[in-house]
């Protein structure tokens, strides 16, 4: 395929997209949903543009979908402004930890009992499928640093963290396989691949996001200096975070969203409890208010996270039309799976009502947001990236073909069904009293 019709093809589609945006917010439709339309279309199904195969081009698959999750999350890192002593952490937390743990277990014994699979690749399948997604939720979730509302957060919240804490149980996995060392009774995974990994991928994040916070503010604020280019105070940051969390032997996911945490929690210590305001944000783009919005005592915290969370932003879309176009490409025919049929409507209709239920049943969320918890449990990228880990860490091919077919028709289920309800469910939800 020759180079102009890349561009041109990606100048139609960007254009498209941008032109059409808020028309399809006013639909039962998202972006997302046409990215895998498109991808489909590219594919091997029409033009052929795109040939990927999630076995042979893991590598490359595992690389591009990390890239995306690792910018997604350190975005939502920042746009959770609420102090970890606020009670809105409540629910995430235990979706994170406590419904995440059983959504494992569920679709694993599906995994063994329905499917046929040994257990290491059983518990393999239920950790790639049991982590929402941060990446394509975007309708669900917190809109900005400002936005309070329980539901959002509480699904934001989950999706940062839960995308770390699957990482244990897909070391599990390959341990009962062989594939990694687990030790005696299973002693090493639970210190090293439990504990530590958990523990220290998020304390290198928030040490790593409060040092860099504190230092550019005071710079600022202090010398007038360290002005400009936040674009690369975020990629620094977020590289920072993961390539020391990954030199350490911890989760490079819970990191970067603790780094992101940490940063704006910087912002919000120094800005005491005036939320970053649309004045921040409008006087930034003029040139000659910059530098001194940026500098002044006042604002230069609230200025250098809105700016890092916009650059952020940017990078997280354009992230994720490359990966889901390649995801869309990768949806053929001959590839779905005749138990899909049983198997997606299974972990979106009980697994994940049943897990979430189960710890948010009591909790002073109100009904109509338990409701909507329980049913965007929204799977994505993240996924796809835990699927291609563990096929590049030796998942033998007869079970990774099988979970993969599994997998990339449960997301493209997910963006769909997900998708189509996003925009009126949460439209009457925010019509509520």
């Amino acid at each position: 395929m020759q180079i102009h019709f890349w561009y041109l093809t990606g100048g139609v589609l960007l254009v498209a997209l941008a032109v059409g945006d808020s028309v399809l917010r006013r639909l039962p439709l998202n972006t997302t949903m046409l990215y895998v339309l498109v991808g489909a279309v590219l594919g091997p199904l029409a033009v052929g543009a795109i040939t990927l195969d999630p076995l042979r081009d893991a590598h490359l698959l595992e690389r591009a979908t990390e890239l995306v999750v690792i910018i997604s999350l350190f975005a939502a890192g920042l746009k959770m402004r609420s102090p970890l002593n606020d009670r809105r952490w409540v629910a995430p937390t235990i979706l994170a930890f406590g419904a995440m743990t059983v959504t494992v277990g569920l679709i694993s014994l599906i995994g063994m009992q329905l499917l046929g699979l040994p257990v290491g690749a059983a518990i393999i399948l239920g950790a790639v499928l049991a982590p929402t997604d941060p990446v394509l939720a975007s309708e669900v979730q917190v809109a900005d640093s400002e936005d309070s509302d329980r539901l959002r957060f509480a699904l934001t919240g989950e999706a940062g963290l839960n995308d770390g804490t699957a990482f244990p149980f897909v070391m599990l996995g390959l341990g009962l396989l062989g594939l990694h060392e687990i030790g005696d009774w299973g002693v090493r995974w639970l210190l090293v691949d439990l504990l530590w990994a958990i523990t220290g991928g998020v304390a290198i994040g928030a040490l790593l996001g409060s040092a860099v916070g504190y230092f550019v503010v005071h710079l600022r604020r202090e010398y007038k200096e360290a002005v400009g280019l936040d674009d690369f105070l975020a990629l620094g940051l977020i590289a920072l975070a993961y390539g020391l969390a990954i030199f350490l032997h911890t989760y490079g996911f819970l990191a970067v969203f603790a780094a992101g945490l940490a940063l704006r929690r910087v912002e919000r210590r120094k800005s005491g409890d005036v939320k970053p305001s649309l004045d921040v944000e409008a006087a930034s783009h003029a040139a000659e208010n910059m530098e001194h919005v940026a500098t002044d005592a006042e604002t230069a915290p609230a200025y250098m996270a809105q700016a890092v969370l916009g650059f952020s932003e940017q990078l997280e879309r354009i992230g994720t039309v490359a990966v889901v176009l390649l995801v869309g490409a990768m949806l053929l025919p001959e590839t779905f799976p005749a138990e899909a049929f049983w198997f997606v409507p299974l972990l979106l209709f009980v697994v994940r009502p049943l897990a979430v239920g189960a710890f948010i049943f009591r909790s002073d969320l109100r009904p109509v947001q338990k409701w909507l918890i329980a049913w965007f449990g929204v799977r994505g990228i993240g996924s796809v990236y835990y699927l291609t880990y563990a096929t590049t860490h030796g998942l033998p091919a007869e079970y990774a073909a099988r979970i993969a077919a599994l997998v990339l028709w449960t997301v493209a289920a997910s963006v769909v069904v997900h998708g189509v309800s996003a925009t009126p469910l949460m439209k009457r939800y925010g019509e509520r009293p």
